[in-house]
């Protein structure tokens, strides 16, 4: 009789596992993709990843411009970073930002919107702005006018990219002193509910950590011009707002009001007409001279 062979392996059937392996790494491995490609992704984490595909590839600027096809559209590194499957992901990244180029910005989206009456300046590491009693509030009132409102609004939806940019921001409120009318309290808290509404208001727009925003009264002891005559007490009646850059050496909030007061940053001041086709001929001139300081 002859001997059945009870040995292992042999035929064409012996290799029929390595397919179903092959099948189960593939669909792993697309697993995997998608669940990376679903994910927030980080602007220098996938520039580098594409530098490692791709070195060597440098626009005239000496940064990588490497192009990707990405859901069938050719794109470069960094703008493929922002988009995952047709989403935009969300950049922090504010190293193309310039601080010094803020209040030229904040100037011409004011410009924009149609807000007039609005002073903002730059001074050594910090930027200044200063809202008129008319455009915010008025007489005798804490209650942020619909004008203000929308200066306001210009105003974070302006600010918010530079937000890790600032250290903190002062806001500070004055009033003007009527005469015969010198009633302290009143003064006092008047300047105080100011400052604290629009400091509230700014911070229901999560557009800066809490702790950094710091309301300041100064009642009506601080004028800029003589409250004997109607427009003086007008250009008296104010709020400002100072915003200190991140890493500056931090001073004495009085010792900002003196620098602007005193005239100093009056070449790098721009005051809102609300007409927007004057935005960008102000801000041609003012990037000139932050160019040159």
């Amino acid at each position: 009789m002859a001997r059945r062979n009870r040995g292992g392996g042999g035929g064409d059937e012996g290799g029929s596992w390595m397919d179903t392996y092959g099948d189960l790494v593939t669909l792993l491995l697309t697993f995997f993709v998608l669940l990376y490609s679903m994910s927030s992704l980080d602007q220098s984490k996938w520039e580098l990843f594409v530098k490692s595909i791709y070195p060597g590839m440098e626009d005239s600027d000496g940064e990588a411009a490497e192009k990707i096809v990405l859901n069938g559209k050719a794109s470069s590194s960094s703008s493929a970073a922002n988009t995952v499957l047709g989403q935009s992901a969300p950049m922090n990244d504010v190293s193309d930002l310039d601080v010094n180029q803020l209040y030229i910005t904040l100037a011409q989206q004011m410009d924009n919107q149609g807000v007039s009456g609005v002073s903002v300046s730059r001074g050594t590491d910090y930027t200044f702005v200063e809202f008129k009693d008319n455009v915010f509030f008025e007489g005798d009132s804490s209650t942020i006018s619909a004008e203000g409102q929308k200066a306001l609004d210009v105003f974070c939806d302006t600010l918010a990219p530079y937000a890790d940019l600032i250290s903190q921001i002062d806001i500070m409120g004055h009033t003007a002193s009527s005469p015969g009318e010198n009633n302290i309290r009143s003064d006092r808290m008047l300047a105080a509910m100011r400052a604290a509404e629009v400091c509230i208001y700014v911070q229901n727009k999560n557009i800066i950590d809490p702790g950094d925003l710091v309301s300041i009264e100064y009642g009506m002891f601080r004028p800029v011009a003589s409250n004997d005559t109607e427009e003086g007490r007008v250009a008296n009646r104010r709020v400002q707002m100072l915003l200190i850059d991140k890493g500056s050496e931090a001073k004495n909030p009085d010792a900002y009001l003196e620098e602007q007061e005193s005239g100093a940053n009056a070449d790098t001041t721009i005051t809102t007409d609300g007409n927007p086709s004057s935005a960008v001929s102000l801000g041609q001139d003012a990037a000139a001279t932050v160019t040159n300081q």
